[in-house]
Formats: C-alpha cells, structure tokens, sequence
C-alpha cells in the first residue's frame, strides 16, 4: 500500500467521526473537577450546543445525500449510511454520559455550593403557591396549547423549541394529545423560586443561596390552568431539531441580501432530523411524534432531565465569582494600553503581534476607531465575518464614512447562524454610505483583513492588520486568535491587491506575501503541498526536516497524503489539532514520524501557525485558513508569511508551549481515539492556556 493514494481509506479517519470524538474531549471536560463547578456546567451546555449544531447541519447533510444520491465518496470510503450508523451508536453513549455527569456529578455538586434546582412537587406549599401565582400572572398568558385530532393538523414544531406533550383522557374522544410549547424565546429557562426561610436557613456554606425551577416543570405543574375541568394524565418534555443547513440558489437570487433573509427563515421550518424525548415518555406517545415528524427510530433520542442542556449556559450568570474562572487583566503589547497613543507610530517602530485573549483585543479596536477620527487616513478596507452585537467596529467603519474617508466593507452574510447579524449590519453601513461587497458567488470570505491608508509627510502608507479570528470583541475574549499588525510595504501591497480582487475584477491568485485561497481558482492548497513536499526534500539532502501545524481542523486529502509522503521521508512532524483530524498517525512507514494533540480547555483554540524549518531558513505562516476542503476550495483564506524575524520567534515560542501541554491535552491514537497525555515521572507539568495566562506578554518581549 502506497501513502500517496488518497483514496486508501485506511490512512483515514472520518469527518463527521472525528468531529463526534472532538465532542466527547468537551463533555469529558464537564467531568473534570480541576475546573471551577460553574465552568463544567458550561463545558456540558457547551457539548449540547456542538451536538445541536452538528445535528442540524452535518447530520441533516447525510440525509440529504442518502435521499439524493451521493456526490462524492469521502476519503475514508464509509457511505452516508454507515457514517449516520457510527455516529448514532457513539451519541447514544455520549448522551448516557452527559445526562448521567448532570444528575449524579455537577447536580449535587451544585446543591452542595448553595444552588439548587428543584422539582415543583418537592416543594412546600408557601412555595408553590408563591410560584404558581407568577405562573398565572407573566407566563399563562403566553402559553398556547395546541391539540390535534379529527379538523387540527399536527402543530408545526419549530427548531429546537421545547416543548410539553400532553396527554388528556377526554370521556368522550378517550386520550388526546396536545402540544404547548415553552416560550423560552422570552423567559428563562431556570425560574427563580420566591425567598422561603425554611429553604434558606438549610445548609448555608457562603452568602446568598440560589433556588430554581426548570420552566418546563414549572408548566407542567399548573397545566391544569391550561386545560380546565379536563383529565391532564401527564405531559412530558420533547425538543425537534430540523435541517438548518441554508441552501441559496445563487443564479436566480437577484438580490443575495433578501435571499439571505428568505433561507434563514426557512431553517426554522427545515426537515425534521432529531427528536429528543425525556426517558419517562411512553412508547406510544415518542411513536406518535415520530410518525408525525416523519421520522424512524433512528432520528429518536431518550434523555434524562434536562432537555437541551445548552440552557445550562444560563447558570452562568449566578453571583459566585468563586465557581468560575479566575479573571485575569490581558496584555497590552508596546504601551498600548494608553487609549491616546498613537498607534500608527508605534507600528512604524515595527510589527506588532497580539496573541488574543492573552493580549487586549482593545488595540484593535482603537486602530480601527483612530483611523476614523485621523485625518491622515483616506480609506478603510475591511472583510467581516462574525461581528458580534453592538460592534464597535461596524460603529468605527460608520464614524470613518461620516468623517469623509473612503470605506469599503466585505460582508459575509453566509457565515452560518450570524446571518442576521450580519444583515443588520450590513443594512447600517450601506445607509452610512459605506461600500458595501456581499461575498462573492460561490464562495465564502473567511479571510480576516483590515487595512488603512494613511497620507504622510513621506507619502502614502498602508498599514494592515490580519490574524486568525474575527473582529468580534466578545469573541476575543474567549478564543485564542493571533493578529499582527504591520506597516510592511510587500505585505500592504499584497492585501491591497486582494481587496482589489474581492470588490473588482481580477485574475490575479499569487501574491508576494499572502498565500491565497480564492475558491477553486486559489493556489493555497498547491502552495501548501509544495513546501511540505519542499520539507521533505531538505530532509533527504540534510536531514533535521522539521514541520508544525497548528490548526482547528484538518481533513484535506491532498494535504494529508504529502505530510504522509514527508513522514515516510524521515520528516518529523508535530500537530496540535483542536478538532476535527481526518490524518492517522503513528501507522507504521506511512505516519510514523506525525504526533498529534489536541487541546481542549478553558478557551477555544482557534490560533492557526504553520511552521516548516526548511534548512534553517525557517517559513512560518498565520492566518483565517484550516487545511480543509472547504477551506481550500471553497472560501477566500490568506495564510500571511511572517517576515519579521522576532514575531516569528515569538511564535514559535507560542507553537513550543502548546506542544508540551502534559496536562490539559491528549494525543490522537491511529484508531481516530484520543488518550489523555500525562506527565512522565520526572517531567514538569504543563498547562498550556495556564502558561500563557501566567506568562501574558512574554512572546512580545525584545520587539519596539
């Protein structure tokens, strides 16, 4: 067998396997007590959140493929069919697992803190009253309940809405069914009990106790209200998750912005793929819903309590700083933390690089904000991506067109599940006079690029930021994103040329200091294969071939088969993948010289540096690119060369750090399993996200 077939499934692991695994990595995190309490409740919210996605866009896509035809048989040779069995069979047991660490590890362990989440019949009488007079006063009112029987249709069960089925025994009909949905799109989901001195002298450890309801339980306690003088015999929880997958046939959209808003409507409306019940439900009743959903055996899942545990995210926001992370206050690279400095000249002193959310995100902002207020700057060109609410940098982009410079923004409204935001935004700056460019046909703009034209006493100067993450800065907060901000006149050329490209006509796709994805027509993914097999040709001639990615997914069959090839050559090559890994290592004279981790904890890896040390003339790269299909053929991506001798330094510094993670990673076994990495007898151990909070602004030491 030859490592260059691409086709040999063997040599790979399944996409949608491999994502299923990378899930597991974050529910085994809500298992782990080094975490504060309130962070394992997020990490398991955080799993259900994955998992509902993953239902509605991957699983809903298998689906689609098995109802009409496959397109292309993916690399590692497994059909639709056998890919939605696998992931069945493992969801099944992740699902065990997630319900069994809520109500036998972070329940209790919540009680035992003083936050407690009780069941409507456990309490007393004071209690329930108290409650059931907030039940008729703010949420009766908004309950519709919805029977069918002969003359009423089956109700439309929208996505991932949670519901109650009821089960009436009429003396007449016999047993009707009636489906009343919870209206969570304007409650909470965790109703604060009313003060009961019995409940709060009980087991006080510090301060103010916590005493909630599930809204559900809440309902289904005072469903009598709802149905008077009837037989209510029960009424049991259940959620639909449907096909959110948008789906735009471009060529007859005239307008992309109103198609937009057409295709995110219609996800709510979407095939049903997933229905969720809570264990207690009879078989007749999950049968009824299913065959009315039009769906098998297959697509019914049986959880305990709760429902949609990503509402778990909403405990979040209890007072006890002391079940949460520690804060910590992030770096400001060369003085920037000074709101008044100008950040023009200290990027002509050189480079500057932020490594996001150990650095401040807040010098981002205020380059974008002073080239709105400088009247040195005649034009911004920004792509966006995903910019949150209430961005202050489409709020900046506004001000700089009210200020009379030249804007030009390129949105992406396909970036999945911020459409809306995205419109709204895109609305705001189109009526500010700002230019606005939506995509391009086909294709994505994940690129993250900003650049500000400047005129100076020496003439015209273009300064650039570019990096990994999106201008989003709720986001930086949370994700681990390099940015670099630089005045480097190849690079500023290089960027111009590409926004030139993106808003123009052009058919240029290779420039001096960008590797470029441009859809099909790109040349990253040949760029990227040339200085692997380049790392590979070092070796033969001198050995000590040497490569690291660090990424969030890798899948690219033509990528992978050359780290084979270089692996076989003798290469020694190092990955830190935080999700999806199609690659197999450790197979003997194919991937025996590739390691792979994985590195999943309190912020989400999201940083992508590929390093090649190409005879000592090391090439190191960053950007918005994973080696992916999509990626690579599908989205406009840039990978900037990092020129600057000490920003490349620095990340390697970064790379070395997270390579050596003995307690927070794991390594990717050749069977696409992961096995948690431990710290040798006489090794020091390593927490990579620990160190770099510890150690904030260190890989910024020795630059101007």
């Amino acid at each position: 067998m030859k490592a260059t077939n691409p086709e040999n499934p063997e040599y790979f692991t399944n996409r949608e396997v491999s994502w299923v695994e990378f899930n597991r990595k974050v529910l085994e995190e809500a298992f782990d007590n080094r975490h504060p309490l309130l962070e394992r409740v997020k990490f398991l919210s955080i799993f259900s959140s994955n998992l509902d996605e993953f239902m509605m866009i991957r699983v809903s896509g298998l689906r689609r493929q098995i109802k009409c035809g496959v397109l292309e048989i993916p690399p590692d040779g497994m059909t639709p069919t056998e890919q939605l069995i696998a992931i069945r069979k493992e969801l099944k047991e992740q699902i065990h697992m997630a319900d069994s660490c809520f109500r036998d590890d972070l329940l209790p362990a919540l009680n035992k803190e003083g936050i407690h989440i009780h069941r409507c019949r456990d309490l007393g009488k004071k209690q329930k009253k108290l409650l059931r007079d907030y039940f008729e006063r703010e949420i009766f009112p908004a309950l519709t309940p919805m029977s069918f029987d002969v003359g009423r249709p089956f109700p439309f069960i929208s996505n991932l809405s949670l519901n109650l089925a009821v089960i009436i025994d009429d003396s007449q009909k016999g047993m009707v069914f009636s489906r009343l949905k919870i209206p969570r799109d304007i409650f909470p989901r965790f109703i604060e009990v009313p003060m009961d001195e019995k409940i709060h002298d009980s087991d006080k450890k510090s301060g103010k106790e916590f005493h909630f309801v599930f809204i559900e339980d809440l309902v289904s306690s005072n469903i009598d209200l709802l149905f008077p003088e009837m037989n209510v015999v029960n009424s049991y929880p259940f959620v639909v998750t449907r096909d959110a997958d948008i789906e735009i046939e471009v060529d007859e959209a005239s307008d992309l912005l109103t198609a937009i808003e057409e295709s995110v409507e219609q996800r709510r409306v979407g095939h049903p793929i997933r229905l969720d019940v809570n264990r207690s439900m009879p078989k007749w009743v999950r049968a009824i819903l299913a065959k009315k959903l039009d769906l098998s055996s297959g697509g019914v899942y049986t959880i305990d309590d709760p429902l949609r545990k990503s509402d778990l995210m909403e405990l979040l926001s209890i007072d006890r700083p002391d079940l949460k992370d520690k804060p910590f206050i992030p770096a400001y690279p060369c003085g920037l933390e000074d709101e008044s400095l100008d950040i023009f000249s200290k990027v002509r002193e050189g480079d500057i690089l932020f490594y996001h959310p150990y650095d401040s995100f807040t010098p981002i902002v205020n380059f974008i904000k002073q080239a709105a207020e400088d009247p040195g700057v005649i034009a911004i060109k920004q792509t966006l991506y995903r910019v949150g609410s209430k961005s202050p940098v489409v709020e900046a982009l506004k001000k700089a067109r009210e200020n009379g410079k030249q804007v030009s923004v390129i949105v992406e409204l396909k970036a999945r599940f911020d459409e809306e935001n995205n419109i709204v935004w895109a609305r705001q700056l189109e009526e500010a006079g700002v230019h606005v460019v939506y995509g391009i046909v086909g294709t994505k703009v994940h690129a993250k690029l900003c650049m500000v034209v400047r005129r100076e006493k020496e003439g015209i100067r273009t300064y650039v930021h570019f990096g990994t993450g999106n201008y989003n800065p709720g986001t930086a907060r949370l994700y681990t994103d390099i940015g670099i901000l630089t005045c480097d006149h190849e690079i500023a050329s290089s960027v111009t040329d590409l926004f030139n490209a993106l808003t123009g006509h052009s058919n240029k796709r290779e420039y001096d200091s960008l590797l470029v994805s441009y859809g099909k027509s790109g040349h990253m993914r040949k760029n990227i294969v040339d200085l692997i097999n380049n790392e590979a040709e070092v070796h033969k001639a001198g050995g000590n071939g040497y490569i690291v990615f660090k990424l969030n997914q890798l899948t690219d069959p033509d990528v992978i088969t050359a780290l084979y090839r270089a692996s076989s050559a003798g290469v020694k090559i190092d990955l830190n993948v935080r999700g999806i890994c199609a690659l197999r290592p450790g197979i003997k004279g194919v991937s025996e010289n590739i390691t792979c981790t994985s590195i999943v904890g309190r912020f989400l890896e999201h940083s992508r540096i590929l390093y090649f040390r190409n005879g000592g003339d090391e090439i190191v790269l960053t950007g918005s690119a994973d080696m992916m299909p999509r990626n690579l053929s599908r989205r406009v991506e840039v990978l900037g060369i990092v020129k600057n001798p000490s920003i490349r330094e620095s990340l390697k510094k970064i790379l070395k750090v997270h390579l050596a993670d003995n307690v927070n990673a794991r390594r990717l076994l050749p069977d696409g399993k992961y096995g948690r990495i431990l710290p040798g007898k006489d090794d020091e151990p390593c927490n990579a996200q620990i160190w770099m909070t510890e150690h904030r602004g260190e890989w910024n030491e020795g630059h101007p």
